[in-house]
């Protein structure tokens, strides 16, 4: 069989893509104290790292999941004031490099960064995310105690990746009590945002679902809501940018909906979801016989889509190449795990 290229993969219509993705955290202890959140522990004020992931457990984590060409990097936040800072970037940077001698793409996910941060990671990882979450009342009321959630502080951050030029997603966090104007706003500023740099790769549009014990589905009338926002946003911003869904946060049945209404990616799949644990994630195969039946096609991609692998520095360009061969390559093989 004559090898399949990129062209190959993404020619026609129908293609909805995924990162086959394992995720590393390097701590979950954090300074801000969002009023929604399950993933962050209290920061120890003694020393904020001392559940930091060290190397060995990393590399088992790696070593678990070998198909999947992201590491996803999703931290808790050091205080950028803390003396202790400067050691929680040596660790990102650490795990990148993990992830660079496993053959695999880091994409950092870990709050703010200062200029001269940002651009060490940037050397590093073929992409890197930031939420904006959303504007308005509702998120203020949710980070009242979470000063990096701050609005400046969260459009600066989108600016800086853009004057860097990195690849970047972002994305809102969704049925926290916003407006439908507030929406509206939060996706006119990404949209900004994007035709001043280019870098916004993609926006995800997160539906907020309550863990634990008071875990639930999206029922009928979320979904329909969240189904004009997505048809409101592929209107909004511009073509290049994918609209992402989390598949574990929407009812597998109803996918082909979300789909319909603009949704082209299904951003990085683990074997599970260490924001939204009580929501487990399809897998691959179920995904691709879900979409199947309504003709689409499921693609497995890197971390960085096609149109902004020219934007990174040649040592992660030539690591993408080399990531994407063995992609290119699971597609004749398949399915994934």
């Amino acid at each position: 069989m004559a090898p399949i290229s990129p062209a190959d993969v993404y020619r026609g219509g129908g293609a909805i893509t995924w990162s086959p993705s394992v995720t590393l955290v390097p701590t979950r202890s954090c300074f801000n104290a969002c009023g929604y959140c399950s993933f962050r522990r209290p920061a120890n004020p003694v020393d904020p790292l001392a559940d930091a992931l060290p190397d060995g457990e990393a590399r088992a984590v790696l070593g678990a999941r070998p198909q999947a060409a992201e590491v996803l990097l999703l931290s808790g936040e050091v205080s950028p004031s803390s003396p202790h800072r400067r050691a929680w970037l040596a660790r990102l940077q650490a795990l990148s490099r993990l992830a660079w001698a496993a053959g695999r793409l880091p994409h950092t996910n870990a709050g703010p960064l200062s200029l001269a941060e940002m651009a060490a990671l940037g050397r590093l990882n073929a992409s890197m995310g930031l939420m904006l979450e959303g504007l308005g009342p509702a998120y203020d009321a949710l980070h009242r105690r979470a000063p990096s959630k701050r609005l400046e502080v969260r459009l600066a951050q989108l600016e800086q990746a853009g004057r860097l030029g990195i690849p970047f997603t972002s994305g809102l966090l969704l049925g926290v009590g916003e407006s439908q104007a507030d929406r509206r706003e939060a996706l006119e500023v990404l949209a900004r945002l994007q035709r001043r740099w280019g870098h916004l790769q993609e926006v995800i549009l997160q539906p907020f679902r309550p863990d634990g014990a008071t875990a639930e589905r999206l029922t009928a009338a979320e979904q329909a809501d969240l189904l004009g926002t997505i048809a409101e946003a592929r209107r909004t911003l511009p073509p290049e940018v994918h609209l992402q869904m989390p598949p574990n946060l929407w009812p597998l049945e109803a996918l082909p909906a979300a789909l319909a209404a603009g949704i082209d990616d299904l951003g990085g799949i683990d074997s599970g979801d260490v924001i939204n644990p009580a929501y487990p994630q399809p897998t691959p195969t179920e995904l691709a016989a879900v979409l199947a039946r309504s003709g689409y096609r499921l693609v497995p991609r890197l971390c960085v889509h096609p149109a902004w692998q020219s934007w990174l520095p040649a040592a992660i360009q030539e690591q993408a190449r080399r990531a994407e061969s063995r992609l290119l390559a699971s597609i004749s093989s398949g399915p994934w795990s």
